[in-house]
C-alpha cells in the first residue's frame, strides 16, 4: 500500500479531500468527491484523509477548516480551497494540475 508521501509526489495530481466524520458540511460533499473521482479516473487520484484519525497530515498542511481540498502535483501543492465547492470547479482545478 502506498503512503500518503508516495501517492502526493507521484506523477499523477492527487486531490485530498480533508474531512471529519462529525462535520456536516464534508458528508455533503461525499457524493460530489465520489463523482470527481469517477470522472477523473485515469487521469487524477482522489483521496480522502480523516483528520481525526491522521493528525499529522492535517497539521502538516495547515488545515484547519475542514473539508478543506488540497491538489497536490510532484509533491507540491498546486491548489487549495476550505470549505463546500461545486463538482465542476474541483473538475476544472484538477484538469489545470493535469496540464
Amino acid at each position: 500500500m502506498e503512503s500518503f508521501k508516495d501517492l502526493i509526489n507521484g506523477e499523477t495530481p492527487v486531490l485530498v479531500d480533508f474531512y471529519a466524520d462529525w462535520c456536516g458540511p464534508c458528508k455533503a460533499m461525499s457524493p460530489v468527491i465520489k463523482e470527481v473521482a469517477a470522472e477523473t479516473r485515469g487521469q487524477a487520484r482522489v483521496i480522502k484523509v480523516d483528520i481525526d484519525r491522521s493528525s499529522d497530515a492535517a497539521r502538516a498542511y495547515n488545515v484547519q477548516a475542514v473539508p478543506t481540498f488540497i491538489i497536490f502535483k510532484k509533491g507540491q501543492i498546486a491548489w487549495r480551497h476550505a470549505g463546500m465547492i461545486d463538482k465542476n470547479s474541483l473538475v476544472n482545478a484538477l484538469h489545470q494540475a493535469m496540464s
